[in-house]
């Protein structure tokens, strides 16, 4: 490993430190789709905060440009960003900024671990994957003035005995809650537009189903969000933690998959344990398109049973679809967002295929010679980067876009919250609301959020932890 670069200040002592979430065009402050009265704190900031070593006495600070503007003399010793592939390119403005005053930059998270050759010459270090024992061994070094250039997560890394995050240090005001969670990290499943498994791979981190508990109950949290990809990936460590839930008479919305249609003796265990809601990503309407994307195990002709069967245990269904696969045609949205309203979809959301780099959609396209561009800002689930196969890449944004329209039509949710078992006033709520966002998606992903606030020519990636 090389050593710090000489932007990095030596020769000091390390009292604080800033970790931040840059902004992108769908979370940024005075913008966005999810306005801050809206959106759930995420858990990244937190965790990292948590496993700063108690030892080094250091002040963290928190900043997430979602809720918050940045001060561009930020008064710290370090500061550590996390960063999505969205986000890259004000991770990399940002660290040029601080560095050229002086101040260290850490970057890491997804984009990093997936791409670490992007982002190494735009830090003064880099951690490649989980940071539960790299960032405080980072840490560590740099108070020692002895920070190398990367940190790699370590093979046998488990999230077990690891501290809770710091939920403490977020504006709890300026979040629709903090009542985060996480039982376990990652997904055994391999799609392959998915970033999950070509960055960490198809191993699932468990946590201990007391100290997930131990937690909830510390924070007391009577509604929560489980941010797990796939709750239900462990049908053992599922039930355990479901069975475990019931005696804190809380509710419950997070993640899974189809296959829980297939087990009704969890999906019951789910309900009485709290679970009101869940989102599912079921991508296509096509066997086709789910087969060759790995997710041959779906069948969308049991998408109506799965809402049946959602309903009938008292959980909402968020059901996600993806538009542009290779076997896609300009008549896959209207049919879609009809199916979408047909099979009761208590909220639709729609998607355009986004290949993120590192992944092996990414890899098969740029073969392919499809890849139409490396602005990192516009991979973002909205905007075209790529050339489809079946249809023109204006067709593939319009079409998403028609989608939305159509099944947020007042008949359409009029349809939908009729029998949704949510509660009347959330079910017309939530549906108002992705309905001014669907037919406002030009403003929601214009990606002007730079404007004014970095030159045109706006870098790529990075990220921490």
């Amino acid at each position: 490993m090389s050593a710090r670069p000489p932007t990095a200040t030596s020769g000091f002592t390390c009292r604080r430190i800033a970790l931040v979430s840059p902004k992108g065009p769908l979370y940024r402050y005075r913008g966005g789709i999810f306005r801050r009265s809206l959106r759930y704190a995420p858990l990244t900031l937190t965790t990292l905060a948590a496993l700063v070593p108690e030892d080094l006495d250091l002040d963290v600070v928190i900043i997430d440009e979602s809720i918050e503007a940045i001060d561009d003399d930020l008064n710290v010793d370090l500061v550590a960003m996390t960063v999505i592939t969205g986000t890259a390119p004000r991770a990399y403005e940002l660290s040029a900024r601080f560095r050229a005053r002086g101040r260290p930059v850490v970057l890491g998270g997804p984009h990093v671990t997936l791409v670490p050759h992007d982002a190494i010459g735009h830090a003064d270090a880099i951690v490649v994957g989980y940071a539960e024992e790299s960032w405080p061994r980072l840490l560590r070094d740099f108070a020692s003035d002895r920070m190398r250039s990367r940190y790699d997560q370590d093979p046998g890394l488990s999230i077990a005995g690891t501290p809770f995050p710091r939920r403490d240090l977020l504006p709890r005001r300026r979040f629709s809650t903090t009542n985060v969670f996480e039982a376990t990290r990652g997904c055994s499943h391999d799609c392959d537009f998915c970033v999950v498994p070509s960055a960490w791979g198809r191993s699932p981190l468990r946590r201990p189903v007391g100290e997930v508990v131990a937690d909830i109950r510390q924070h007391g949290a009577r509604k929560l969000i489980f941010i797990d990809l796939n709750l239900i990936a462990h049908r053992g460590y599922a039930a355990e933690l479901f069975a475990a839930l019931i005696p804190l008479r809380i509710s419950w919305y997070g993640l899974a998959t189809v296959l829980i249609a297939d087990d009704i003796e969890l999906l019951d265990l789910a309900r009485r344990s709290g679970c009101r809601g869940l989102l599912i990503g079921l991508e296509s309407i096509r066997s086709e398109s789910l087969a060759g994307a790995n997710k041959g195990f779906h069948d969308p002709q049991r998408y109506p049973e799965l809402t049946r069967l959602l309903h009938e245990h008292g959980i909402a269904l968020m059901g996600c679809f993806v538009f542009g696969f290779d076997g896609d045609t300009r008549t896959v949205f209207q049919e879609t967002a009809e199916i979408a309203v047909s099979a009761r979809i208590d909220l639709p959301r729609f998607a355009v295929l986004t290949p993120f780099p590192g992944t092996a959609l990414y890899r098969r396209l740029e073969r392919e010679d499809r890849i139409m561009t490396r602005d990192w800002e516009k991979y973002d689930g909205q905007h075209v980067v790529f050339r489809p196969q079946r249809m023109s890449a204006d067709e593939l944004q319009a079409g998403t876009s028609a989608a939305w329209r159509y099944a947020y039509r007042f008949g359409s949710i009029a349809k939908r919250i009729a029998r949704s078992p949510a509660p009347l006033t959330v079910r017309i709520a939530s549906n108002l609301g992705y309905r001014y966002y669907g037919y406002h998606l030009d403003r929601f992903y214009n990606c002007d959020w730079i404007v004014g606030r970095a030159p045109s020519s706006a870098v790529t990636a990075g990220a921490s932890a």
